[in-house]
Formats: C-alpha cells, structure tokens, sequence
C-alpha cells in the first residue's frame, strides 16, 4: 500500500507540475543580463590569459636573446685576453733580444779598446826598438823611415778598428729602432685591447643585469599567470554552478 499511496504522490505532483508548465511557460528574461555578465567575464579572463602568455613568450624570447649576446661578449673577451698574452710574450722577447744586443756591443766595444790599446803597446815597443842604442844592420832600401811606417800602419789599423767600431754602433742603432718602434706598437696594441677588455667588462655586466632582470620579469609573469588560472577556474565553477542553478 506504501508503494501505491508513493507512486500515487509522484504521478499527482508530475501532473500538476507538469501541466503548469506546460500551460505558464518560464520566463527566463530576469537571467539575461547575468548570464551577459557571466560572459564577458569569461571573455576577459580570457583575453588576459592570452596577454600574459603573450608577454610571458616576449620576455622569455628576450632572454635568450640577451643570453646569446652574452655568450658572444665573454667569448670576444676571452679572445682579447689571450691576444694581449700572445703580445706579452712577444715583448718579453723582444725586450730580452735587446739587451742581448746591447751585451754584444758591450763586448764589441770592449775588444775594441782592447786592441786598440794593445796596439798602440806595441808601435811604442817598435819605437823604442828604432830609437835605442842598439845598432842594427839591414839590408833594406836606402831612404825607408821606419818610424813613418810604423806610423803609417798605426793609422791604417785604427783607420780600420774605427770603421769596424762605426759599423757596429750603426748596426745596433738600426737594431736598437726597430725594436724599439716594434715594442711601442705592442705597448699600444697592449693598451688598446685593454681598453677593449674594460669596456666589454662593462657590456657584460650590464647584459648579465639585463637578463636577470628579464628572467626574474618572465618568473613574475608566470606567477602572474598561474594566479589568474587559478582565479579564472574559481570562477568558471562559480559560473558553471551559477547557470546550472538557472537551468534547474
């Protein structure tokens, strides 16, 4: 009897609910404006989705780009560094040649002096030969003077030993110039990659505080954008709710 007595209150409420609705259709027009609503919301929350991964792929695409210039900036630093190496160690050489040369001429100058002085030790030992007590025969030419002979090949000897002496002082002048212009044009090219290194030190900082500052902008943009997913599916279940109550 229970399921009878139910079933009867079931079709009895079906038949009054249902002819009633039948007979006074709802209206629905009170709901248009929220649902309108609903819709640009969604739409927004759209849009701004959509913006954010926009920039999100800006700041990322930046990112690598000032990484990339980064990357080329330490490998040109790099590059200079070992050029100023390579030009130190020229000039390492070159300053040891030089004073290798001047030890040269040193020597040169030395011996010089020395058979110089020799020499002259020995015309004054000839001299004195000609001019002592002893008497000596020879079978030489009348009218030769020995003494203007010796005289005579005491010049030509330091006529020699000082054009020898010329010579070499020219040599090592010509030397010492074109090491010394050769060693100036690498202090310069020293200096000047230098100062291509201290700037391109500068550029370095500043790309590596750029891509900091656009990788921390791109870590913000993706909080940003979980936050609005989060708050857009917040509201899309509020909404979604929303119409179902309305379509009950």
């Amino acid at each position: 009897e229970s399921n009878y007595e139910l079933e009867g209150k079931i079709k009895e409420w079906y038949e009054k609910h249902g002819n009633s609705r039948q007979r006074e259709p709802r209206d629905y027009s009170k709901y248009y404006q929220t649902i309108e609503d609903l819709k640009n919301q969604i739409l927004n929350l759209t849009t701004d989705n959509a913006n954010i991964l926009l920039q999100i792929d800006n700041a990322r695409l930046a990112a690598d780009d000032f990484r990339l210039k980064y990357e080329n900036e330490v490998a040109l630093r790099q590059s200079v560094e070992a050029d100023i190496n390579g030009l130190r160690r020229v000039l390492d050489e070159l300053t040891l040649t030089k004073a290798d040369l001047e030890m040269q001429i040193e020597s040169l100058t030395e011996e010089l002096a020395y058979l110089k002085k020799n020499h002259e030790e020995e015309m004054k030992d000839l001299q004195n030969v000609s001019t002592g007590d002893v008497n000596v025969e020879m079978n030489a030419a009348p009218g030769v003077d020995l003494t203007e002979l010796l005289n005579n090949m005491r010049n030509q000897y330091e006529q020699l030993a000082e054009q020898n002496r010329k010579d070499a002082e020219a040599w090592f002048n010509e030397k010492s110039k074109e090491l010394t212009t050769e060693i100036n044009s690498n202090i310069e090219q020293m200096s000047s990659h230098k100062s291509e290194i201290t700037e391109l030190r500068r550029t370095v900082q500043g790309l590596e505080i750029e891509l900091q500052s656009q990788l921390a902008l791109k870590q913000s943009l993706e909080s940003s954008l979980a936050e609005t997913e989060g708050r857009y599916c917040v509201q899309l279940s509020q909404i979604q709710a929303q119409i179902s109550s309305l379509e009950e």
